[in-house]
């Protein structure tokens, strides 16, 4: 099913959103919202019907993640993250500040799509079969990859395979695909998890670690933010597709979402989106990846 099967009318969502000052310092200013879709007309029984309906939405995302999503001092999320949940909102019709943001660490994002906690996850958050067993994913929107980030003056870590040699202390995030990754190259009593990265960065800060892992981007914000303390070793070592998490087998939203994705891309919102978030970091931005089929 497309998209012009199901909504009539729709206008589309640009992007305007500021990057949030990293580190955890913003301005207070979540950014100016995208253009709202009018007279958007769906399917009864489809989800697009019943959010439209509703006028609000709710979405899942994380609050600890610099240039992705990172809560703001007036309490909103701000990033990359934010922004794709944004456009897919206004194509519903629904306002930004008609979202209810749901802060959704790695390990809790199935299980609040399960639960019906929120309507969708963006959340850095790589499609991957285990995943796929219990939710259902729309995109990918964006591909990562994992790396490394170390202390400006480690130069003993230089990629995966010297993590050994080095018997290195490693944090990553309890229910991650890095932390899965990581294990093959590591001692297994040398993984140090916590619920957020924020917390590995204030171990590695402190000395409780020495490597903290996860996808480039994500770190490339972290590294951001310490102002020249830490370093991206800038030696990816996996694909990491990132997806829109949503109810298991809910094939239309997922249709909806992909033809919404592929109108951003084409009318430069998702570029908007990449350059004022992520783009200030990794100024190069990228094509939106060949879209999975929904199932």
């Amino acid at each position: 099913m497309r998209l012009r099967g199901l909504m009539v009318g729709a206008v589309t969502a640009a992007l305007v959103l500021p990057l949030a000052a990293c580190g955890g310092s913003d301005s207070g200013n979540s950014g100016s919202n995208p253009p709202v879709a009018t007279s958007a007309a769906f399917e009864d029984g489809t989800t697009m019907k019943k959010l439209a309906d509703a006028g609000t939405v709710k979405v899942g995302t994380k609050f600890d993640q610099p240039l992705f999503g990172l809560k703001g001092l007036d309490g909103k999320p701000v990033g990359f993250d934010v922004e794709i949940a944004k456009i897919i909102a206004a194509k519903l019709g629904i306002s930004a500040d008609k979202i209810e943001w749901t802060e959704t660490p790695s390990k809790v994002r199935e299980e609040v799509i399960e639960q019906g906690k929120v309507d969708f996850v963006v959340a850095t958050y790589t499609i991957n079969d285990a995943r796929k067993q219990r939710v259902s994913f729309a995109g990918p929107y964006y591909e990562a990859g994992q790396d490394l980030m170390v202390k400006k003056d480690n130069s003993a870590i230089t990629g995966p395979d010297s993590l050994k040699a080095a018997n290195a202390k490693v944090c990553s995030v309890t229910g991650s695909t890095p932390s899965e990754n990581i294990k093959k190259y590591i001692d297994p009593a040398n993984l140090v998890l916590f619920d957020v990265y924020s917390k590995c960065a204030d171990a590695l800060r402190t000395g409780q670690v020495d490597v903290v892992t996860t996808d480039n981007v994500i770190l490339l914000g972290l590294v951001d933010a310490s102002k020249g303390e830490f370093k991206l070793v800038g030696k990816p070592f996996t694909k990491e597709p990132y997806g829109i998490g949503i109810k298991k087998a809910d094939t239309k939203f997922c249709e909806f979402i992909h033809e919404t994705l592929e109108e951003a891309a084409g009318n430069g919102g998702y570029e908007k989106a990449w350059k004022d978030t992520a783009g200030t970091v990794a100024p190069n931005t990228p094509k939106l990846p060949t879209l999975a089929t929904c199932a």
